[in-house]
């Protein structure tokens, strides 16, 4: 049937792999049977989530973007086609009312999804394995509501109190590409570098927490230059990042060998960094441990309070791997169900909670392809997102926006335009101004600006 009243995507392009290109039948004919089908449809509920799975018999590119009044989600296919009719059953529990499909531009498919509530789309793709075909999985998550806020007037006792509060903050993702400069880190058969992938991989995971509400990115390393893996704990530290997440890719003599990986510190690695650390505190005059000085502290009570830290801290780094570990599995393959434990340096941060991502085996020939690909960078940086959002939803640190339930604000950083928030949460300059009662477009860092519940 047609689909009216749609607009041109505007969120970002994703990809499901390259087409037909990499089996080098890049230049055949486009003919019917060239073009990928979709199989079918299927959806379920867990919770608070609607999960979509649309099975194919072929890759295809495409775009996932919501609309408003009414609510829908549209997924874009390049180039495909139905098979079977595309049907999902009622189910009052799902936040998709009904499914509307039509071909567009003569080639793509276009399918709608009409909603119950407003949602937030997020989606990752899977290879064929073990009989399952190529597919697309979108995940819904109904929007929170904004949490109403009380205006005090100039003239009440609470005032002063309220000038005393502090101002809630995002949570810090530390994300540190491996290697660099004159350390390629492992080269794969075909001459893909790991510090070059990685890097790629960490921007595209940036740019996602970046849109995260409650969430702020700080990239370790930003270009193609080395640091010290001692340096790199001192930034992470020094940004005060919640967590620290290191992205490498593996390798090893057996070519056969693939899957990702999660590490954690091993107990044996958080010894010695114990012992550096209380050596460290005899020459320095500043030492500090989750941000509390500890240079006027006698050394059997800083022991205390550094075991009590790093004991945290690994249990911490646990729960953060196991997230990532079970949205991993959905991207590709995972060598171990369970995270691993070895003694990297750049895991040895008593106070900030670490784990190093092994993206895939860059010594197998095909998982260096794959590495090289951006749907597969996406998915990847996609899934470790999913894995932050489940983290933080448990171990978010007080004080911050996301602990307060407060994803409706937006804290100004140095350098942002008003105009490039309201391009950010998607509404006019206009609308913001009016929300926060702004007289002009000046704004200042560290001001709060609501940010209002879209079809609100």
């Amino acid at each position: 049937m047609p689909v009216a009243g749609i607009h041109q995507p505007d969120l970002r392009r994703r990809r499901f792999l390259q087409g037909l290109a990499g089996l080098g039948l890049g230049a055949a004919p486009f003919t019917l049977w060239a073009r990928p089908g979709v199989q079918r449809l299927r959806m379920s509920v867990d919770g608070s989530t609607t999960r979509l799975v649309f099975d194919m018999d072929g890759p295809a590119d495409y775009d996932i973007f919501p609309l408003d009044s009414p609510h829908r989600v549209v997924v874009d296919l390049a180039g495909a086609r139905v098979l079977n009719p595309l049907e999902v059953a009622s189910n009052p529990r799902s936040l998709v009312a009904g499914v509307r499909y039509a071909q567009r531009n003569g080639t793509d498919l276009r399918v709608v999804l009409d909603l119950r509530a407003p949602v937030d789309p997020h989606s990752f793709v899977l290879l064929p394995a073990q009989g399952s075909p190529h597919r697309l999985v979108l995940d819904l998550t109904e929007r929170a509501a904004p949490v109403p806020v009380a205006r005090i007037a100039p003239e009440t006792f609470a005032e002063p109190a309220e000038r005393l509060r502090e101002p809630l903050r995002e949570v810090i993702v530390a994300i540190d590409p491996g290697h660099g400069g004159h350390d390629p880190g492992a080269i794969g058969p075909g001459g893909t570098r790991e510090k070059d992938v990685v890097l790629q991989i960490a921007r595209r995971l940036a740019e996602r927490v970046e849109r995260e509400p409650g969430m702020r990115p700080v990239m370790i390393r930003t270009g193609d230059y080395f640091l010290p893996l001692r340096e790199r704990i001192d930034r992470a530290r020094a940004a005060q990042a919640d967590v620290f997440l290191s992205i490498h890719a593996d390798a090893i003599h057996d070519r056969r060998v693939q899957g990702s990986s999660v590490y954690i510190l091993s107990d044996r690695g958080a010894s010695s960094e114990a012992a550096r650390f209380l050596a460290q505190r005899e020459n320095s005059a500043d030492l500090r441990l989750g941000g509390v000085p500890i240079e006027s502290k006698d050394e059997s009570l800083t022991s205390v309070l550094l075991d009590l830290a790093q004991s945290g801290t690994l249990e911490a780094s646990h729960s953060l791997a196991q997230r990532l570990i079970s949205e991993m599995h959905r991207v590709g393959k995972v060598r171990k169900p369970e995270v691993e434990r070895a003694s990297f340096a750049v895991l040895r941060s008593p106070d900030v909670p670490s784990v190093l991502v092994e993206a895939a085996f860059i010594s197998n020939p095909s998982e260096e392809r794959k590495l090289r690909t951006q749907s597969f960078q996406n998915s990847l940086a996609d899934a470790i997102l999913t894995g932050l959002r489940a983290y933080f939803s448990t171990h978010a640190p007080p004080g911050t926006l996301i602990a307060e339930g407060r994803r409706d604000r937006h804290i100004i950083r140095p350098g942002e335009t008003l105009s490039a928030i309201a391009e950010r949460y998607r509404m006019s300059v206009a609308d913001l101004r009016a929300v926060n009662d702004l007289p002009n477009d000046r704004i200042f860092a560290g001001q709060v600006l609501q940010i209002p519940y879209r079809g609100s």
